[in-house]
C-alpha cells in the first residue's frame, strides 16, 4: 500500500476513534449541580478534556490501523476471504 494511502486510511480511522472517544467521561453542568451562565447550555460538559482525547483518538487510531493493515497484508487472511 502506498504512503499516501496509509495517511488516507489512518485520517478516516482517526476521526471515527475521535468521535467514539468524545462522549468519554463528560458531566454536564445539569449533573454535577452547577450554575449555567446566561446563555450558556446545561447540557455542556463542565471539563472537555479534549487534549486527552485528541491523545488518547490518535493512539487508538494509529492501533486500528496497524491491525488493519496488517489483515489487509496477511496471506492467510488472503486466502481465506478468498475461497
Amino acid at each position: 500500500m502506498q504512503i499516501g494511502s496509509i495517511f488516507a486510511v489512518y485520517f478516516v480511522v482517526w476521526w471515527l476513534t475521535f468521535v467514539a472517544v468524545l462522549p468519554i467521561g463528560n458531566r454536564s453542568h445539569h449533573e454535577l449541580g452547577v450554575e449555567v451562565v446566561a446563555g450558556g447550555d446545561p447540557g455542556s460538559p463542565l471539563r472537555p478534556r479534549l487534549i486527552f482525547k485528541l491523545l488518547l483518538a490518535t493512539l487508538l487510531a494509529a492501533v486500528f490501523t496497524a491491525l488493519l493493515l496488517w489483515g489487509v497484508s496477511n496471506e492467510t487472511l488472503h486466502h481465506y476471504w478468498n475461497r
